[in-house]
C-alpha cells in the first residue's frame, strides 16, 4: 500500500517547496524507512542548483516499515542509517575495496541511474520522482535500495546517527582510511565546519599528537577544540591561498610544515593550500570535493609532497559505520555534541541559513 509522504522537492529553480509525495512498496532488494532524522548538508545547497525536480537530503536515519523480497540483512523495526555510496561489489574497484568509486553506481562520479525513481518508488503530481544520491531523506519516508540501509547496533539519537551517512564518515575516513594518519604526528584541518570537526576528531582519536585547526571564523575554532583542535590558527579572509597562515603552522611545527593537511572548506581557491600546510614528503588531503579548474603552483609540491582526493572518505559502509557507532558507543567519537540545532521540515530554510553563516556545526531536520 502506498504511503501519502511529507518531503523537500526541488523546484528546478535554484529553491524547493515542501510538498506531500507518494512512497510506494519497497519491491526486490528495496526497503521502506520511515526517515527520524536528516542532516542539513553543504550538499543539498549545492543540488538546488540543479534543473530537475527530486527530494532533497542524503544523511538520513530512521526504523525500517517494510522489506522487499531478497532482504535479509534488515527487517520491519530496525533501527538504521542510510548510505548514499551503493557499491555493486561486482566491478573493478569494489572488488579492490574501492567501494566509494563504484564503477557502475556512483551519484558523484556520474555512473549508474543516481536513485532518479529507477522502480518508480515515489512519485509527485502522478509523475515518478527522483530521490538525491539515492535516498531523498529530507522525506518522512522513503524507498532505497537495501546496500543504502546499515542496522544501528548502538544506543544513540537519530539526529546523532543520520549525520554518520556523509559528514561524520567523510572527515573522519579521509584521515583514517585515505590519509592512515599514524599515531605521534601532527595534522592541520582547513575548515573547521562538519567535515573539518570530523577529520579533527578522526586525527585525535588516530591518536596525533599535535591538531591545527585553521579558519576565518573565530566561533568555529572554539568549536575545534572542543573535537580535539591542540592549536588554533584564525584565518585572514584575504590570506591567499592560506600562505600566511602556513607560516604559522611551520612554527608551530619546527618550521618543516605539518606531517598532515587537510583540506575541507569547500572553497575552490584553497585546493592548493593543504600543499603548502605540509612538509616535505608530507601528505596533503582535498576532503571537500573541489571540481573547479584552479591553478597550481607547482612549488608547492616541493619536495616528494603527496597529494590525494578520496571521495566519500574512502567509505566501506557495512564495515565503517558499525566502527563508528563502536566509537561513539565508548565516548571517543562526539555526535551528540556536533548537532548545534534541529528543525522541523517546514524550517528548511532557516536550516540552509543557519548553515550557510557558518552558525552550526551541524543541523538537523527531524520528523515525528
Amino acid at each position: 500500500m502506498s504511503i501519502s509522504a511529507q518531503a523537500a522537492v526541488t523546484d528546478a529553480k535554484g529553491s524547493f517547496t515542501i510538498e506531500d509525495i507518494i512512497v510506494n512498496d519497497p519491491k526486490r532488494d528495496e526497503v521502506l524507512v520511515e526517515i527520524k532524522a536528516s542532516g542539513v548538508c553543504h550538499t543539498d545547497w549545492d543540488t538546488l542548483k540543479e534543473s530537475s525536480n527530486f527530494v532533497l537530503g542524503h544523511e538520513g536515519a530512521g526504523i525500517v516499515l517494510a522489506v522487499g523480497e531478497g532482504v535479509t540483512h534488515v527487517k520491519a523495526g530496525d533501527r538504521v542509517i542510510l548510505n548514499w555510496a551503493i557499491p555493486c561489489k561486482e566491478c573493478f574497484q569494489c572488488e579492490h575495496g574501492n567501494q566509494s568509486i563504484c564503477e557502475k553506481n556512483n551519484p558523484v562520479t556520474g555512473v549508474g541511474d543516481h536513485g532518479a525513481a529507477h522502480s518508480g518508488s515515489s512519485e509527485w503530481k502522478g509523475q515518478p520522482l527522483g530521490r538525491s544520491f539515492h535516498l531523498g531523506t529530507m522525506s518522512s519516508h522513503a524507498v532505497v535500495r537495501k546496500q543504502a540501509v546499515i542496522p544501528i547496533s548502538v544506543d544513540i539519537p537519530f539526529a546523532s546517527a543520520c549525520i554518520v551517512g556523509c559528514g561524520v564518515m567523510t572527515g573522519y575516513g579521509s584521515v583514517v582510511n585515505a590519509a592512515k594518519l599514524a599515531a605521534g604526528s601532527s595534522a592541520v584541518i582547513l575548515g573547521t565546519g562538519g567535515v573539518g570537526l570530523n577529520a579533527i576528531q578522526g586525527a585525535r582519536i588516530s591518536g596525533a599528537a599535535k591538531i591545527i585547526a585553521v579558519d576565518a571564523n573565530p566561533e568555529r575554532l572554539e568549536m575545534a577544540k572542543q573535537f580535539g583542535a591542540t592549536h588554533t590558527i584564525l584565518a585572514s579572509r584575504e590570506d591567499k591561498g592560506l600562505l600566511k597562515a602556513a607560516e604559522e603552522v611551520k612554527q608551530l611545527c619546527g618550521g618543516r610544515g605539518a606531517d598532515y593537511s587537510f583540506e575541507c572548506t569547500g572553497v575552490p581557491a584553497l585546493g592548493s593550500a593543504p600543499l603548502a600546510m605540509v612538509r616535505d614528503a608530507g601528505t596533503a588531503v582535498q576532503v571537500s570535493g573541489i571540481e573547479q579548474v584552479i591553478d597550481f603552483d607547482m612549488n608547492l609540491f616541493e619536495w616528494d609532497k603527496i597529494y590525494i582526493n578520496p571521495l566519500y572518505g574512502k567509505a566501506m559502509p557495512e564495515h565503517d559505520f558499525p566502527k563508528l557507532l563502536e566509537l561513539y558507543s565508548r565516548g571517543l567519537l562526539k555526535l551528540d555534541e556536533m548537532i548545534t540545532r534541529t528543525y522541523k521540515l517546514n524550517d528548511l530554510q532557516q536550516a540552509f541559513d543557519d548553515m550557510m553563516a557558518g552558525r552550526n556545526a551541524k543541523g538537523v531536520i527531524l520528523f515525528d
